[in-house]
């Protein structure tokens, strides 16, 4: 039986904290979906800054250190080494021995093999930063993926400029993309492959996934897409 995971105190202290940050203007979110890079292949209207391997070739040094929140949770089987921190904030945490320099192309094997594992790309922010860290999420374990989901707080977290669009023509209602959304925009019913635009925060997973390249991502013209499938 699937465990039916609750908020706990790590959960709400931390979203007490954004809030605090919140009320005094020191940030206007937590977090931002970045597209997994192989879900924009090929598509030549992709803004680099979009992308998690331009935020990591940008950097002027990168750190590698544990997933706080999967290591305190333990809640699967995911990669525990997959937290990217950039610049001064990295020095830090490997001057005080809690991460380990990395070169580029390291950290893009560490992002390979997070879409390989279903987990969606954030940039964390934190008061008075720039982007210091971009990690690699599950559902179950990171604190701002439970905040938005359990506790309902959608505004802390920034979709990405992009959306999922399915061909229907193509679709084989295999039901991949399914098990790899995180936040409920995919489901099937009755074998057919139902879809709630709305809900899709543009993480790129499902394209990752889909065997037949039914499925791929769009700008994001306006907050609610109205054209679910591609059926024409």
């Amino acid at each position: 039986m699937k465990e039916v995971i609750q908020a706990d105190s790590f959960l709400l202290d931390r979203a007490v904290k954004y809030d605090e940050w919140l009320n005094k203007g020191l940030i206007s979110f937590s977090s931002k979906i970045i597209p997994v890079s192989e879900s924009l292949r090929g598509e030549k209207w992709v803004l680099p800054s979009e992308q998690a391997a331009e935020i990591l070739r940008n950097a002027k040094s990168l750190a590698l250190q544990k997933c706080v929140c999967r290591d305190h949770y333990k809640r699967c089987d995911n990669p525990v080494e997959v937290c990217l921190l950039l610049n001064k904030v990295g020095e830090k945490f490997v001057s005080k021995g809690k991460a380990r320099k990395i070169s580029f192309l390291d950290a893009t094997d560490v992002l390979k093999t997070a879409n390989e594992r279903g987990l969606v790309h954030l940039t964390l922010y934190m008061p008075n930063h720039p982007v210091f860290a971009l990690c690699s999420c599950c559902s179950c374990c990171c604190h701002d993926l439970q905040i938005v989901k359990l506790l309902n707080r959608r505004e802390l977290m920034v979709r990405s400029g992009y959306v999922a669009v399915t061909d229907a023509r193509i679709c084989i209602q295999c039901g991949e993309c399914v098990a790899r959304c995180m936040f409920g925009a995919r489901a099937l019913r009755d074998g057919e492959l139902q879809y709630d635009a709305d809900a899709c925060l543009g993480c790129g997973l499902c394209v990752a996934g889909c065997p037949v390249e039914a499925t791929v991502m769009q700008p994001r013209k306006s907050d609610v897409v109205s054209q679910q499938f591609i059926n024409e």
